[in-house]
C-alpha cells in the first residue's frame, strides 16, 4: 500500500512539474510586465528596475530556473532575496547563499503589489467552504436518490430521478446560476430572504463583521447540481450491478432485513465508482467554481482569479492555476486511500 501511494505521489509531483512548465510558457512575459505593474507613463529607468526585479532581462531558460525556485518549497536563495522577498521558513548556510525549507513565492501582484499567496489564501477558506457546501448537497441527495432508483427500478421513481439527474447534468453551472440567482434572490427574494450576490461577511457600518451563511445556499445549490445528477446515475447504475450479485442473495437467505442488505452490504460495495465521482468532482469544484462564484459574487479564489484576468493580473492567475493543480493531486491521492478503507478487495490487491 506505501508503494502504491509513494508512486502516485510521485507521479504527482511530475504532473505539478508540467503545469508549472505550462503556466510559465503561457503567462510569463506575456505584455510588457513593467508597463503593467507602472502604467504607461513610467519612465524608462523605472520599467528597466521592473524587468530587472521580474528577471525579464534574463534568458528564458534562467526565468523559468528562478521561477521554479520561487515556487518551490525547498530552494536556495541569496540573503538579500530571503529580505526583500520575505520569505517564510527555514534557512541554513553561508552569508551569501541559504539553503531553505520554505514556503512557496509565488510572486507580487502588478495591481495592489501584495504577496500572491497572501491573496488567494485570503480566498482559499470560501473556495473551500462552497465546494464543501456543495458537495454535501450532493452527497446527501444523490446517494439516497441512485439507491431509490435502483430498488425502484423501472418505476416512475426511477424514471423521473433518471430524468432529473439528465436535466442537471446537461446544464452548464453559469446558466443554472443566472436563473436561480434571477429567481430566489431577486424575483422571490421576498419569500426566500436571499439576495442575489453576497460573500460569506458582510461588513455592517453599526455592527461590524459579521457571518452571513445565508449567502451560501444559492451558490452551494448551484454548484452542486451537476455532481449530484452525476452521483445519482453512478448510484444506480452500481447499485443495479450489485443487487445481482450472489452474496447478496446469500445475505437474504440468511434472513437479513431488505433494509440492512441494501443500506449496509449492497450499497458499500457500489460506492467506489462513487467515491472516485466525489473526490474528482470536489477537486473540479474547488478549482471549477470561477463563474458560480462571480455571477453570485460570492469571494473566493474563483472571483479573485476572473477579476485578475480583467485587470491583467498574471502572477494572481499563474498562482491560482498552481493551487487548483495542486488540490487536484491531493484529492486524487486521497481517493485512493479511501477506495482501501471502503472496500477491503482493494487492500488485498
Amino acid at each position: 500500500m506505501f508503494k502504491y501511494l509513494a508512486r502516485k505521489f510521485f507521479y504527482g509531483i511530475l504532473v505539478l512539474l508540467g503545469v508549472v512548465v505550462l503556466v510559465f510558457v503561457l503567462f510569463q512575459g506575456f505584455g510588457d510586465p513593467a508597463r503593467l505593474v507602472l502604467g504607461q507613463r513610467a519612465d524608462a529607468a523605472t520599467q528597466q528596475n521592473i524587468r530587472k526585479e521580474l528577471y525579464l532581462d534574463q534568458p528564458k531558460w534562467k526565468q523559468f530556473l528562478l521561477y521554479l525556485n520561487d515556487i518551490s518549497p525547498i530552494a536556495i536563495h541569496s540573503a538579500e532575496e530571503i529580505k526583500t522577498k520575505q520569505l517564510r521558513g527555514f534557512f541554513i548556510g553561508g552569508d551569501e547563499n541559504k539553503l531553505g525549507v520554505k514556503m512557496p513565492y509565488l510572486r507580487r501582484s502588478y495591481q495592489s503589489k501584495r504577496e500572491v499567496g497572501s491573496i488567494l489564501f485570503e480566498a482559499l477558506p470560501g473556495t473551500i467552504l462552497l465546494a464543501f457546501a456543495a458537495m454535501l448537497i450532493a452527497c446527501v441527495v444523490g446517494i439516497p436518490l441512485g439507491v431509490l432508483a435502483a430498488t425502484k427500478k423501472d418505476t416512475w421513481m426511477d424514471t423521473s430521478a433518471i430524468f432529473s439527474s439528465i436535466l442537471g447534468i446537461s446544464a452548464p453551472s453559469f446558466f443554472m446560476g443566472i436563473i436561480i440567482a434571477y429567481l430566489f434572490g431577486f424575483v422571490w427574494s421576498e419569500y426566500t430572504g436571499l439576495h442575489m450576490t453576497g460573500s460569506l461577511f458582510d461588513t455592517d457600518p453599526f455592527l461590524g463583521r459579521q457571518m452571513q451563511l445565508s449567502h451560501l445556499i444559492l451558490p452551494a445549490i448551484t454548484l452542486g447540481i451537476r455532481p449530484l445528477s452525476i452521483i445519482t446515475q453512478l448510484t444506480r447504475s452500481s447499485m443495479l450491478d450489485v443487487l445481482h450479485q450472489d452474496y447478496i442473495r446469500t445475505a437474504y437467505a440468511k434472513g437479513l432485513s431488505r433494509t440492512k442488505v441494501i443500506w449496509k452490504h449492497a450499497l458499500r460495495n457500489a460506492l467506489n465508482p462513487v467515491i472516485t465521482a466525489i473526490t474528482g468532482w470536489f477537486a473540479e469544484l474547488l478549482a471549477g467554481a470561477f463563474f458560480v462564484e462571480y455571477i453570485f459574487g460570492w469571494k473566493g479564489i474563483g472571483k479573485v482569479t476572473v477579476d485578475a484576468l480583467e485587470k491583467l493580473d498574471f502572477p494572481v492567475v499563474m498562482g491560482s492555476v498552481l493551487i487548483s493543480s495542486l488540490f487536484f493531486i491531493l484529492i486524487n491521492m486521497l481517493a485512493d486511500g479511501l477506495y482501501a478503507v471502503v472496500d477491503p478487495r482493494v487492500r488485498v490487491e
